[in-house]
């Protein structure tokens, strides 16, 4: 990766632009993701499945009576839950990038320097969406059954890629502002477990106290949830629909400035 800036920074007035600085860094991403395929497979293959079995086959028989019928109420926030916490490993390697002077390397070569957060978010994607096939399947074999067959099934897992990288932008800012990558994960963490099992993910919150109804349906894990239930049962509307897009829109409107901003402030002051 680095050669290959290098090598444009050698051509005066050929340094990469933008899209192809972007694109070398969704490269660089994507040859570490193949570099720890046991991690992968651990984290988009071992870990959703497990999640997956034990909530259904643990809550199954309390909630819904049965697995089957608790496999098509619960399904759709295990895609949720799944991807959130896997958003933590962008802050977690942009921090230890920073933290090794690997991008210190990178600030010295002429290209478009965001690229450096934004190409490995977009590359992150992949582990997403990996994820996700892995839960549907699983799913399917459990007895889950979506009202909407497959153009239903992928505008929910669009929707829930969709809200993961909204999401990632937010650990973003947090590896670069944090000194050490066990700042990264440990603070994330205690973020992101409390906001993911306060919310619908598991049960209906209309049997829960009205304060606490309102509190939880707040929950933007909540509104992404509720959505992406409708998307697979076909009962989505448009007030969810404008609320699951505009949270995402919103996290992504805060946190990317303020990332790029924290990225480019850190590099000046070396």
């Amino acid at each position: 990766m680095s050669s290959m800036l290098a090598t444009r920074a050698r051509k005066p007035g050929q340094s990469p632009g933008g899209l192809r600085a972007t694109g070398l860094f969704m490269r660089r991403t994507l040859y570490h993701i193949r570099n720890n395929s046991f991690g992968l497979a651990v984290e988009a293959v071992l870990s959703p499945i497990i999640m997956l079995l034990i909530f259904t086959f643990l809550f199954g028989g309390a909630i819904a009576g049965s697995v089957r019928g608790y496999i098509q109420y619960v399904l759709p926030g295990i895609l949720v839950l799944t991807v959130v916490p896997m958003t933590v490993y962008s802050g977690t390697t942009i921090c230890t990038d920073i933290a090794k002077g690997v991008y210190h390397r990178f600030r010295t070569m002429p290209f478009w320097q965001p690229a450096a957060i934004v190409g490995s978010i977009i590359a992150d994607s992949l582990r997403y969406a990996a994820a996700l096939l892995v839960v549907l399947a699983m799913g399917l074999a459990l007895g889950f059954r979506p009202e909407v067959g497959i153009g239903g099934t992928l505008a929910a897992a669009f929707y829930v890629l969709f809200f993961a990288l909204g999401v990632s932008w937010v650990f973003a800012f947090i590896g670069n502002v944090a000194k050490r990558p066990e700042t990264v994960s440990g603070t994330s963490m205690m973020m992101v477990y409390p906001l993911l099992f306060a919310s619908n993910v598991l049960v209906d919150t209309s049997t829960m106290p009205r304060l606490l109804q309102v509190a939880i349906d707040v929950n933007p894990i909540s509104i992404a949830v509720t959505l992406t239930r409708g998307l697979l049962d076909g009962t989505v509307d448009a007030a969810q629909l404008a609320a699951g897009i505009g949270v995402v829109l919103l996290l992504i409107a805060i946190f990317s400035p303020l990332t790029i901003s924290a990225y480019l402030r850190r590099q000046i002051r070396g």
